[in-house]
């Protein structure tokens, strides 16, 4: 999963970051209004991680920005302001929690597994695509009832694609979902056709239904034949 925090409090966003990271998350950065607008317009996330006092702007306008780009993406909004008009603005704008500042790192990723939950599979533990199961609170892959060991890419790689089955994916937009922001600016790709690569002879191994097909001149689909 990747995130942007976007946050002034230098100490603060490094402590999420390390945090969030040693949850397998992908995380990204923005310390203002300016760097924020200019990554949400170039790039997608996963959860937002959204401070409303800003140095540059108030953070609210970048949720009216989201909307204008046609952008559903989960918001949590982080801030010291703890009135109620920010809250209902916040929520009217399309947020999807309020977390007050100070907040415990505990709280911020128990309401993280949270809304992933209840986004992309209606708040179920366990995702299912053919004979694949995930549990993305457990880093567990099963197939056939069996579980099979994934180094930590292949299980990105996978997640990514078990959120999105049939749905054909960018190998731009793979690259930063799994690796992170910039790594579309790389010279060639060959890290992630040696990931999808290996990922595919496990599944294959495995006995795995869904099969990750390649489609010329774009990128991949996962896919149950």
């Amino acid at each position: 999963m990747k995130i942007l925090i976007v946050e002034d409090d230098q100490d603060l966003r490094e402590i999420t970051t390390r945090s969030l990271e040693k949850e397998r998350y992908v995380v990204s950065q923005a310390p203002d209004y300016r760097t924020a607008l200019l990554k949400i317009e170039d790039y997608d996330y996963d959860c937002i991680l959204l401070d409303i006092m800003l140095p540059d702007g108030n953070g609210l306008d970048l949720l009216k920005e989201l909307q204008a780009l046609g952008k559903r993406t989960n918001v949590i909004i982080l801030s010291a302001k703890d009135s109620i008009e920010d809250k209902v603005v916040g929520l009217d704008l399309g947020a999807d929690d309020y977390l007050p500042k100070p907040f415990h790192l505990a709280e911020l990723h128990a309401r993280l597994k949270s809304l992933f939950r209840r986004s992309q599979r209606e708040g179920e533990h366990k995702m299912q695509v053919g004979n694949i199961e995930v549990y993305p609170d457990q880093f567990r892959v099963m197939i056939n009832g069996k579980q099979v060991e994934l180094n930590r890419k292949e299980y990105d790689i996978l997640y990514y694609f078990m959120s999105r089955p049939g749905r054909l994916v960018n190998k731009n937009t793979l690259a930063e979902s799994v690796w992170g922001d910039h790594i579309d600016q790389v010279d060639n790709f060959d890290f992630i056709y040696a990931q999808i690569k290996n990922l595919r002879k496990r599944l294959k191994d495995a006995g795995a239904t869904p099969e990750l097909k390649s489609v010329y001149g774009f990128g991949y689909k996962f896919v149950v034949e």
